[in-house]
């Protein structure tokens, strides 16, 4: 009886923070898609980035200091920040550009994708009946982008663009995760971002209004919040009982994009999201137990969670 409170405890605890997580990445987007009304992609970039890899460097001590940044892959760190510069500029230029529901949903493919490359990359078995979900999962993801239908080709283009190197991102980061610090494989993939946008910055800067600012600092705070509530969530309990309220944020995203900007989600993007929500429940619950996966989570946060998992394996024994 005392293991089942402690456990239903455990639960709690990670839940909260996992809708930590949830809540502050729908923050994020939502402050995404404000300041780029009236600010570049290129800015907007730059100062989120800027913002949040100071706050990482403020919380270094935390995690192993500053030391924990240093690394001998250079390479792969090199390939994660340029992922990660197409992840970052695809999904905040779809946020721009498409409802918010839509850009959340298709970016929830990356999990998927995932489990498509594994057998290639990972060389991890991919039985049939994740097959299905994979190939179900893109379905879903076709359906809402409707080729040749009245849409921003461009924009879903990007958002997928953005959903591949997310996906990419999580396999490099499995991949490393053994020998690299969790603040190294956080700060690297935010700089990448920020120096990229410095380049287009002079021409498509505006120095933005007294409470514009705030919106800004909102945005790279909400970033990092995002990152901490994800962390503590995967490392306090199992992934395949909190992989299902991470689709809670396209029901924020929905509501936030109804009531913000008078968005209103169609059929197919309805119709399409609870295929991607199914087919990335069922690959969570084929891969957990079978092996050391964390491949349905998001991109841009499995890689703490990934390095946090292993070195508390490493604890244990």
């Amino acid at each position: 009886m005392a293991d089942n409170n402690i456990s239903k405890d455990k639960f709690g605890l990670a839940l909260s923070y996992l809708l930590l997580g949830e809540f502050s990445g729908l923050a994020l987007d939502i402050s995404a898609k404000y300041i780029l009304q009236q600010y570049s992609l290129v800015q907007f970039i730059f100062v989120r980035s800027l913002i949040a890899t100071l706050i990482f460097l403020l919380i270094c001590p935390w995690y192993g200091g500053l030391s924990s940044i240093k690394t001998k892959k250079w390479k792969w760190h090199l390939l994660r920040a340029f992922l990660s510069i197409v992840a970052m500029f695809g999904f905040f230029y779809g946020i721009s550009r498409m409802p918010l529901v839509n850009t959340v949903t298709i970016v929830y493919i990356a999990p998927i994708i995932v489990t498509a490359l594994s057998s290639s990359l990972l060389d991890e078995k991919v039985g049939w009946p994740r097959w299905i979900a994979v190939i179900a999962g893109f379905s879903g993801a076709l359906i809402i982008l409707r080729p040749g239908a009245e849409s921003n080709i461009e924009a879903s283009i990007a958002v997928f663009a953005s959903a591949i190197a997310f996906a990419l991102l999580a396999i490099t980061a499995r991949k490393m995760a053994k020998t690299e610090s969790i603040i190294a494989m956080s700060v690297y993939v935010l700089i990448g971002p920020m120096i990229a946008a410095i380049f287009f910055l002079p021409n498509n800067y505006i120095s933005p209004e007294g409470s514009d600012w705030f919106i800004f600092l909102f945005a790279g705070i909400a970033s990092v919040f995002t990152w901490i509530g994800y962390i503590n969530a995967y490392k306090r309990y199992s992934p395949v009982s909190l992989a299902p309220f991470e689709y809670l944020a396209l029901i924020g995203a929905a509501i936030a994009g109804y009531y913000l900007w008078n968005e209103v989600p169609d059929k197919y993007v309805l119709i399409g999201a609870s295929i991607i929500i199914g087919s990335g429940i069922f690959i969570a619950r084929r891969e957990i137990g079978k092996s050391n996966s964390n491949s349905y989570i998001r991109g841009f946060r499995s890689s703490g969670i990934n390095s946090i998992r292993i070195k508390l394996k490493r604890k244990k024994l």
